[in-house]
């Protein structure tokens, strides 16, 4: 008898569990290669941006994977695999290229589950000089691409449906705090998007959602997102969530007519969240700004902070106007294929 316990979880590894998987596998592939045509037919070009940076990204509730790179001198820094590829890729649209995408690996600590995993595939592009309307037609086209690849009208999770095809809906934040938490969130803002922390928390003990000690806006703001708006989102059909107040949009432009939004949308299918997409902020001033009220914010909650990328802060003065979007790879192979977790759908998850 094996060393190991038969109530041991079996590798992936194994023939049986890899003769499992492999059919998702292979459908995975054929949605990368659908997806491929895809960026190809719209002109975009297929860039290759490095995984370590000096900054991961200035997110308060993302986090990094550090480690150190020894110069030809002996001595070490402080690097880390990012989170994202998009300081990078917005240094390629500061330097001219105008339609860019990459499909590739990203890294974020402190995240395992059915839906989460540290190392996962993020596919990101940018337009230039065009609305972020575009660029959720683009993730609809993908979304429907996906499923037709994988031979399916419906996305799936767990017990949860969405029909690919039909006509998605475009919700506001305001409407949705609304419509699923009774919560009136223009009455928490001044008209410059400034937010009181105490005002939410009245409006959520009113309606009987427990309240924390921690009481700053954005907390209570994510504390309802993700309890009372998200699990109602995408079902049925698409649901893209759009117009974030301006105090949670660290990276997006503030919407034209309104200071207290900004050109944010998260879009869901099945209460998964599949994609986020900006009107890109290209003020570099507003932008440090921004990224200071997030880090200090990241210290206060986890005691450290990440050190600011000034190549890409110096980027942004010569980037055109864009509009960008990063959508969960693997997250549409598992709603295509009906996969319950994550790791499923990824060819050799990382150790436990």
């Amino acid at each position: 008898m094996s060393s190991h316990s038969k109530s041991e979880k079996s590798p992936w590894w194994m023939p049986s569990i890899h003769a499992d998987r492999r059919p998702i596998l292979l459908a995975r592939n054929r949605v990368e290669a659908a997806l491929r045509g895809y960026l190809a037919r719209e002109d975009f070009l297929l860039v290759d941006p490095p995984g370590l940076q000096r900054s991961p990204g200035n997110e308060t509730h993302l986090h990094a994977f550090a480690t150190t790179a020894i110069g030809n001198d002996g001595l070490g820094q402080t690097m880390y695999l990012h989170t994202s590829p998009e300081f990078t890729m917005k240094k390629l649209l500061a330097a001219g290229e105008r339609r860019i995408a990459s499909l590739g690996h990203v890294w974020r600590n402190r995240e395992r589950g059915p839906l989460h995993h540290p190392e996962f595939t993020m596919l990101e592009w940018y337009r230039v000089e065009e609305p972020y309307e575009a660029i959720m037609a683009d993730c609809l086209a993908m979304i429907r691409l996906a499923a037709e690849t994988v031979g399916t009208q419906k996305l799936r999770y767990r017990d949860r449906e969405a029909d690919a095809f039909a006509e998605a809906e475009r919700l506001s934040v305001v409407d949705a705090f609304m419509r699923y938490g009774q919560i009136d969130l223009l009455a928490t803002m001044d008209a410059e998007g400034r937010t009181d922390g105490e005002a939410l928390a009245a409006q959520m003990a009113a309606v009987g959602i427990d309240v924390p000690e921690d009481r700053t806006w954005s907390y209570l703001f994510s504390r309802v997102l993700v309890e009372k708006i998200e699990p109602n989102l995408g079902l049925g059909r698409v649901t893209i969530l759009d117009r974030y107040p301006a105090a949670e949009a660290a990276l997006a432009r503030r919407a034209s007519d309104d200071r207290r939004m900004s050109e944010r949308f998260e879009l869901y299918a099945c209460g998964v969240e599949l994609a986020n997409g900006f009107g890109e902020l290209t003020d570099p001033d507003e932008q440090r700004r921004r990224f200071a009220i997030e880090m200090d914010e990241k210290q206060r909650l986890y005691d450290e902070r990440y050190p600011l990328d000034e190549d890409f802060l110096r980027a942004l003065e010569l980037m055109p106007p864009a509009s960008g979007v990063a959508l969960g790879f693997d997250r549409l192979v598992m709603l295509a294929t009906g996969a319950p977790r994550i790791d499923q759908v990824i060819w050799a998850p990382v150790a436990e």
